[in-house]
């Protein structure tokens, strides 16, 4: 049976999301409780941005495209190869067959036998020649035959891996694609970031939570150090965690009066100076902005996170990112409400 090509269909897919820096005029400062301002950075890791990550895997995308078309192309003209070796073999087996044939009713082709009826030494001569020939040309066919054998088991070889080679290729294709694309879309996308963020957050320690696995409503009693007013024992949690992770620039918890989480001791809200707020305006602002909200949204689940708030998006763990437009639109600082 003759061989078939693997056949892949390559559809053109859309390009990555060209991830470019958004970068507004410097705003002002605002006031803020605690003090002034300042964009001072801090001196942080030196952690592969999404954006990178993102160039890296549309590279990665792209080679095995090229690879899943000359793969392809290989396949084509190895399906060839296969189809003109069969075809040798098959016209080979016929004549190799009739003289396997004719040694079968013969009995075999004897030196002795074929020489026997020779009258004369010219005669003996002719004889000897034809002899050699018909050896010859038996052997020929024989050997004909094996190499044709031969190329037609090495061809379905070599297409056999080129199939599989293309296999594993459109699945590094679709892998990388995948990844790029849920990687983006946990932090908020482009809309949020503009790609300018962490590819990985630090494991924050998780919360107690009851024996059911379950977070516990939580009363304002722990001393807020941010403000001198109170939040729950959670929130202390989630304010250490996120300064363990490197993330130590202004902060206010508790603020009385007003709807939400802060007046109940169960919201953060997370600068992007020193002290006071400002709204990001360089990449520093930004990225510890991004980088802050990405950790937050990555350890939610561990730190019993209500919702995240940054950049005019909301978070919520059950609907994912979505926008926002309340009083602030906060581009100034990230907010974490808790549970």
């Amino acid at each position: 049976m003759t061989a078939r090509p693997g056949r892949w269909l390559v559809l053109a897919l859309a390009p990555l999301i060209a991830i470019t820096m958004i970068v507004s005029p410097g705003a002002p400062a605002t006031a803020a409780p605690g003090g002034g301002n300042s964009s001072t950075p801090d001196d942080g890791e030196n952690n592969p941005m999404l954006n990178d990550v993102l160039d890296s895997t549309g590279r990665r995308y792209l080679a095995a495209k090229a690879a899943v078309a000359k793969s392809t192309k290989a396949q084509a003209n190895l399906a060839v190869q296969v189809r003109n070796a069969e075809a040798q073999r098959d016209a080979l087996l016929p004549q190799v067959g009739a003289v396997a044939a004719q040694q079968y009713r013969t009995g075999g082709l004897t030196t002795m036998g074929f020489l026997l009826n020779v009258r004369s030494p010219d005669g003996f001569l002719e004889k000897a020649v034809s002899l050699e020939e018909i050896n010859s040309v038996n052997d020929g066919k024989l050997s004909e035959l094996e190499a044709a054998i031969d190329r037609v088991a090495t061809s379905k070889a070599r297409l056999d891996q080129e199939i599989k080679s293309q296999k594993q290729n459109l699945e590094a294709m679709e892998k990388n694609k995948e990844s790029a694309e849920k990687a983006l879309q946990l932090v908020g996308g482009k809309t949020v970031t503009g790609g300018f963020v962490n590819l990985k957050s630090k494991v924050a320690a998780p919360a107690p939570r009851n024996r059911d696995g379950e977070f516990s409503s939580e009363s304002c009693n722990v001393d807020d150090e941010t403000t001198g007013g109170c939040i729950t024992a959670r929130t202390m949690h989630m304010y250490k965690e996120v300064r363990k992770a490197g993330f130590t620039r202004f902060v206010g918890c508790f603020r009385p009066g007003g709807p939400f989480e802060h007046p109940k001791g169960r919201a953060c809200d997370w600068s992007l100076q020193k002290s006071g707020f400002s709204p990001w305006h360089n990449q520093d602002t930004r990225e510890y902005g991004n980088n802050l909200m990405a950790f937050a949204v990555r350890n939610a689940d561990r730190l019993g996170i209500l919702y995240v708030i940054w950049n005019k998006m909301i978070w919520f763990p059950a609907t994912g990112w979505s926008s926002y437009s309340g009083a602030s639109d906060h581009t100034d600082h990230v907010h974490i409400s808790m549970l």
